[in-house]
């Protein structure tokens, strides 16, 4: 008989609220058999204690609902961000704190490349932070003049390369592509904004940028999930679906012993060419539907429809940015979008579409009244994902047509100071991410980090959600914070439902995975600001038990943050 596994905690913390802590969980194979006291828990048959938790701090292992497999893979090209990150080895990585810092990293980086064709790629750079100062060519060109350098900004929908790279792919005075920025001589100046201009450069990336994976990333940003007590993950918008190819290496990476679970979405539109049509892409992900495994489902769509706010490329209804920028750029034509959503809504797959700007959010809303006017479909669960300057209004009518909203909370922390100074002004930066609005109203959330764009760290996401404190300390909107409680749901049952996964995962309950959150800390005995900064030794997957690479911040020769 397959054994009753007692794991004895300091306290756990079950997210089910018929029985919201318990002082331990059985697990028999990969399921939860019960949770409660050691004494009840030890009346099942053939009972064993296991007690390697026993001073620690159990929770549903988190779930996030919008990250990119691609986290795993941007460490083979040089950082270049404003502030500290921590790879998935564990190894902490100094910011960039101004553009002679970016390029000194640069120069660094090129002078260990042997190979001169070899192209030096980079990332996380953001010249919001830098005011003035914009990154473009003629700064690269210090770095090289010979070598071709790209450089991708955090948000993905931005890219830098220098003269010697624009040479390579063609990219001068005649080229006439949206979102090629050029200067008052007709000249490009460096800069390609969104995904028809970065396409351009595709050659220096192998044409996927933050969007390139392999085996050894999805590997490594398994291990980002453990290092943050994070056991499903997605990646959000693929290409690669389409092809057998592309299945196979999630197939044959994600496997039974694969330490987190992921749930993959193809990328339907916004993203330039697809190998399919959609009603084939449709099709296919019917069929790749049926062959999901615990840890790997297929069967899920990503749309695009704007860029990002601090790059200026979101789209915006009235009255538009702070300093009148013009307008943003649409990821896709809004009547593809509308016959996109409407043939993938038709096949009953899911639906998470990108709003940053509050115009995506409606074109969104509008799209899915009329796919449900011509096709009713009972818990579709569509989500508006960023869902950055969604309005009261809208979030009535989100609740009115049933979708979710996927709050970018991190945002609040990363960009909070510029949101509220430069891109939507203080009054529509206290608005952003609005998730008190949307839980008034209620309409179903969770919140992510769109790692790479923000570091995967769901207790870091909670923290920003329950402070809304900015990098200079001050609060970007005081009445959209919203409780320990509700931000703990959000990146545990709520990013679970939204996935259409809350029956298998997302609280500690019997008969669904045994998949645990291992934390040196319990969020509610700690302040709020310092949520974020509690330890995560590891995860618990189906039953099995994976292990932090990260030191806990203080411990000797640590680079945890």
């Amino acid at each position: 008989m397959e054994p009753t596994v007692v794991y004895p905690a300091r306290i756990v913390r079950t997210m089910d609220p018929a029985r919201p802590t318990a002082e331990a969980i059985a697990v028999r194979g990969d399921r939860i058999r019960a949770v409660g006291t050691v004494e009840e828990l030890l009346t099942y048959p053939n009972a064993v204690i296991d007690d390697r938790y026993a001073e620690v701090v159990l929770l549903p292992g988190f779930v996030e609902a919008h990250s990119h497999a691609g986290s795993g893979n941007v460490w083979a090209s040089t950082y270049i961000g404003l502030v500290d990150r921590i790879d998935p080895d564990g190894r902490r990585w100094p910011g960039c704190r101004s553009i002679e810092a970016v390029l000194e990293r640069l120069r660094e980086a090129e002078a260990e490349l042997t190979d001169p064709e070899e192209p030096l790629l980079a990332w996380s750079l953001d010249p919001i932070y830098f005011p003035g100062d914009r990154l473009v060519a003629a700064h690269l060109d210090r770095v090289s003049t010979t070598r071709p350098i790209h450089v991708t900004h955090t948000s993905g929908h931005v890219s830098t390369v220098n003269s010697a790279a624009m040479a390579r792919c063609g990219i001068d005075a005649s080229t006439e592509v949206t979102g090629v920025v050029k200067d008052q001589d007709g000249n490009p100046n460096g800069e390609l904004q969104e995904f028809a201009a970065m396409a351009l450069a595709g050659e220096l990336t192998d044409g996927g940028g933050l969007l390139n994976i392999n085996a050894t990333a999805l590997r490594r940003f398994s291990q980002e999930g453990v290092n943050t007590g994070t056991t499903t993950l997605t990646d959000l918008g693929t290409t690669i679906l389409m092809e057998d190819e592309g299945v196979e290496l999630f197939r044959s990476t994600v496997d039974a012993d694969f330490p987190a679970r992921i749930n993959v979405f193809h990328f339907g539109a916004g993203v330039g060419e697809v190998a399919l049509s959609m009603p084939e892409a449709a099709q296919r992900l019917i069929e790749l539907r049926e062959t999901s495994t615990d840890r790997l489902r297929f069967g899920n769509v990503k749309l695009m429809l704007d860029g990002s706010i601090q790059g200026f490329t979101a789209r915006m209804m009235e009255p538009g940015y702070y300093g009148d920028e013009p307008n943003g750029i649409w990821g896709v034509a809004p009547e593809e979008f509308i016959e996109a959503f409407r043939i993938f809504h038709e096949a009953g797959l899911l639906i998470h579409v990108h709003c940053n700007g509050d115009q995506t959010t409606q074109l969104f809303l509008d799209a899915l009244e009329a796919a449900l006017i011509a096709h009713p479909r009972p818990d579709h669960r569509h989500t508006c994902t960023h869902s950055q300057l969604t309005t009261q209004a809208q979030y009535k009518r989100m609740k009115a047509l049933g979708a979710g909203a996927n709050i970018f909370a991190n945002h609040i922390w990363a960009w909070g100071d510029q949101h509220m100074d430069i891109t939507v002004g203080p009054d529509r930066a206290a608005r952003m991410n609005a998730a008190a609005t949307a839980l008034r109203i209620g309409v179903p959330i969770t919140l992510h980090s769109d790692t790479p764009v923000t570091p995967l760290g769901p207790l870091q996401t909670v923290k920003h959600a329950v402070t809304r404190l900015t990098v200079s300390g001050r609060v970007m909107g005081e009445y959209e914070r919203i409780s320990l409680d509700d931000a703990l749901e959000a990146v545990t049952l709520g990013a679970a439902y939204l996935l259409k996964m809350d029956h298998e995962i997302g609280s500690l309950e019997a008969g669904k995975f045994a998949d645990v959150a291992v934390l040196d800390a319990d969020p509610y005995e700690v302040a709020p600001e310092a949520v974020g900064e509690i330890h995560a030794r590891g995860t618990m997957v189906g039953g099995q038990h994976y292990a932090s690479v990260v030191e806990p911040a203080g411990a000797s020769g640590a680079d945890g943050q």
